[in-house]
Order: C-alpha cells, then sequence, then structure tokens
C-alpha cells in the first residue's frame, strides 16, 4: 500500500502506549526495529530507504530515556503493539526489519499476523530462539571489552573506552539495558515456544548475520520451513552481529534485492 508520507513524527500512540516514532517517506511501508543498542544502529537503514518507502523507525519503550508502563514486560508486547500499529493505520504489504532484538520482535510478529500485514522480513543477527547445542553467553555478564569483541568483527575499530563516554549517555545507556533486562533476562535472549511456532510463517524472509556471536547464531535451520518460504540467507566471517554498520553498502543492497523481490511477489 503506497502512502504519502514526508513528515517526522516525534510521537504515536497505539494500544494505549506513547510511542516515539520517526517516520519518513513515500512507498512500500517499512518498519524498521532496533536491537538493544538503540536506534543508532539502524538509523542508517531507516535513512536509506527513506528514499523510496514509507519508513517507520520506534524507539522501543524504556530506551533512550523513553517510558515503559509496567505492563510491557516481554517482546510479545512490543510485537503485538506494532503489529496493531500498523493494522491500525491501514498499512499492507509491509517489509518489517529487525536487527539483533528487533529481529525477534519482527519474528514475533511475523507468527502473530493473521491479517496477512507483513509482506517481507529482513532478521539481521536476530536473536530469540534457542538453538540446541549452541548455548548464548551472557551477554549481561560481558565487560565493555568483551561487548566488543563480541559485537564487531573489528573491535577495534568500534571499542570505546566507557571512561570517554559522557555521563548523560551513559546512564541512556544503562537505562537501555536495565530495559533489555526486563524484555529479555529471563529466560534469556529467546522465547521457548519461537521455534516451533516460526513454520506457520510463509512470509518470504531474509536472514543477515556474521560470525556467531555471544548472544546471536548463524541460522543452522531456515525458521520459515515451508519450500514457498525458505528465507535466503547471507553470512559473512568478516561481519560482527551489526553489519548494517560495518559494511553498510553490501548490506544494503542485500535488503534493497529483498524489498524489491518481495514486492514483486505480492504484485503478482
Amino acid at each position: 500500500m503506497a502512502t504519502d508520507m514526508n513528515s517526522l513524527a516525534a510521537a504515536a500512540a497505539c494500544d494505549g502506549l506513547d510511542l516515539t516514532l520517526s517516520e519518513s517517506g513515500t512507498g512500500r511501508p517499512v518498519l524498521v526495529l532496533h536491537g538493544g543498542g538503540g536506534p543508532a544502529t539502524v538509523a542508517g537503514i531507516a535513512a536509506h530507504l527513506s528514499r523510496t518507502a514509507h519508513t517507520l523507525a520506534p524507539v522501543h519503550p524504556g530506551w533512550e530515556g523513553t517510558p515503559r508502563p509496567d505492563w510491557l514486560t516481554g517482546v510479545d508486547d512490543l510485537a503485538l503493539t506494532y503489529l496493531h500499529l500498523l493494522h491500525d493505520r491501514g498499512l499492507r504489504d509491509a517489509l518489517v526489519i529487525g536487527s539483533s532484538l528487533g529481529g525477534w520482535i519482527a519474528a514475533e510478529m511475523a507468527v502473530r499476523d493473521t491479517a496477512g500485514v507483513i509482506g517481507g522480513l529482513v532478521l539481521i543477527d536476530a536473536v530469540g530462539v534457542d538453538i540446541p547445542g549452541e548455548p548464548i553467553t551472557d551477554f549481561f555478564a560481558l565487560d565493555p571489552r568483551g561487548v566488543a569483541e563480541h559485537s564487531w568483527h573489528d573491535p577495534d575499530r568500534y571499542y570505546v573506552d566507557p571512561a570517554d563516554i559522557p555521563a548523560d549517555q551513559t546512564a541512556i545507556r544503562q537505562g537501555n539495558m536495565a530495559t533489555m533486562r526486563v524484555l529479555a533476562g529471563e529466560p534469556y535472549m529467546h522465547d521457548a515456544k519461537l521455534l516451533r511456532r516460526l513454520h506457520r510463517v510463509d512470509t518470504p524472509a531474509l536472514l543477515l548475520w556474521g560470525r556467531a556471536t555471544a548472544w546471536s547464531h548463524r541460522p543452522t535451520a531456515p525458521p520459515t520451513p515451508r519450500p514457498s518460504a525458505t528465507p535466503a540467507s547471507r553470512s559473512s566471517p568478516e561481519l560482527g552481529h551489526l553489519p548494517q554498520i560495518e559494511q553498510p553498502e553490501a548490506t544494503l543492497a542485500l535488503i534493497d534485492a529483498h524489498a524489491r523481490r518481495t514486492a514483486d511477489s505480492t504484485a503478482a
């Protein structure tokens, strides 16, 4: 569904939840969902796609100092809220892109999308499933250097000494992590029911991942095993957890191709 949206909205409401939402561009609706690192980790994706699509990029409640209501305690709460946001606005054929925790939210949206709102998925180093034989290291137990080692192929390039981070930014990061503990701390970084539910999803999906990290796995089995929905997969040993930052041109090219492919499939 094409829309006409050229403004940048600061706030939106859905299911009684106030959302901070960046919105721009015209064309096919695209929902871009960030991970634990916050909206800056997907800002490049949203900016790129806003040239050709109606792009919505929310800040998850509790991140960047935004309020989180007491009832919002799980990834499923966010998934339903964002699915209802698309539905209530009458948006269809939405491409949903999620990085890390955002990929988990996108997958939870897909298993609940009985109205067929979602036309395509892009899951970038998504967490959310427990793969037998591949235990997930406790992210919260890592020191800052350990987080960098598990996040980046080239950690020396991206590591920032905590002593060099301004106090206000440190407080925001601590708030982000506190919210992630609430949403994804128990069970840790996965929903035990999600893997078996994903076989019901027939939405065309693109899986992108770098080397295995502490909190995401190389997808050893496709999350949508139906032949009509077998996902395209792309991996690289030279990428870490955020390929959209380490190799943005290559990552965006793959996303663009999947966007065209899924748009063509829905138009056929």
